[in-house]
């Protein structure tokens, strides 16, 4: 599998922020700029999570993401607050070509990932996953921004989501997000050995070593990457060109 170096928007509408533990949010830029500023650097992949629209128990704002989609010809994923087939609708007719889904499915309904992968094919929608390791080894799901718990094993949600449908998983770290200190190697290599669909791993990356230690899963399908571009410190070529020298294929 040809690894996708993916450019990850955590946004607060109107900005893209970035928060430490999915907290401490600090503005960064607007969602088109940076989307578009990835798209030339050669981002295979946009996603933008409108991080409190579940929060505040709103829709999705679709002017930024219709600004968004304008600005990039790569594929654009967007979550925030789906909670209905008609979210998945109005998403797509903003610009987005994969919708994420994380509260709705995980708090209150599951099927909606077997409705929606049933309407508009498998590959469009995506469960997003914030997996907080627990003292026992374990994972749990949590939502929300990390906020919320579940009781719901993160390792048995990803294989039920898979099997109902959902075309791709978008694997956060409540534990990583933010601090730069490496990715949650174990889970992700669990979470890719248990399923056949394209796992994303996000959450973590503070070097261009801490990428090339995740880019080694074998299978692992992409890698979402936030601080480190917003703060300018690598752009995608940077990682591509670190990722081809050590005899990887992106």
């Amino acid at each position: 599998m040809t690894l996708r170096i993916i450019a990850k928007l955590d946004v607060k509408p109107p900005f893209v922020v970035k928060p430490v533990h999915f907290e401490g949010l600090r503005k960064v830029g607007e969602p088109a700029e940076l989307a578009y500023k990835y798209y030339q650097q050669g981002a295979d992949e946009i996603i933008y999570i409108d991080i409190v629209s579940s929060l505040y128990q709103r829709k999705l704002l679709t002017p930024y993401i219709e600004e968004t989609a304008e600005k990039v010809l790569v594929p654009l994923g967007v979550g925030g607050g789906v909670r209905s087939l008609d979210d998945f609708s109005n998403l797509f007719h903003s610009g987005a070509d994969k919708v994420l889904v994380n509260t709705e499915v995980v708090q209150n309904n599951p099927d909606l990932i077997n409705q929606a992968a049933k309407t508009f094919g498998a590959q469009s929608v995506v469960l997003n996953i914030e997996a907080k390791r627990l003292p026992t080894g374990t994972w749990e799901c949590y939502t929300d921004c990390g906020r919320i718990r579940s009781s719901k094993d993160a390792l048995e949600w990803v294989q039920e989501a898979a099997q109902r449908g959902a075309g791709e998983i978008v694997l956060q770290s409540v534990d990583r997000d933010g601090r730069r200190l490496g990715f949650d190697l174990e889970l992700i290599q669990k979470v890719v050995s248990l399923v056949d669909i394209p796992v994303v791993a996000a959450s973590g990356a503070g070097s261009l070593d801490d990428i090339l230690a995740v880019a080694r899963i074998p299978n692992l399908g992409g890698i979402a990457i936030a601080s480190l571009l917003h703060y300018d410190e690598v752009t995608i070529h940077d990682i591509r060109e670190f990722l081809r020298n050590h005899g990887l294929e992106v």
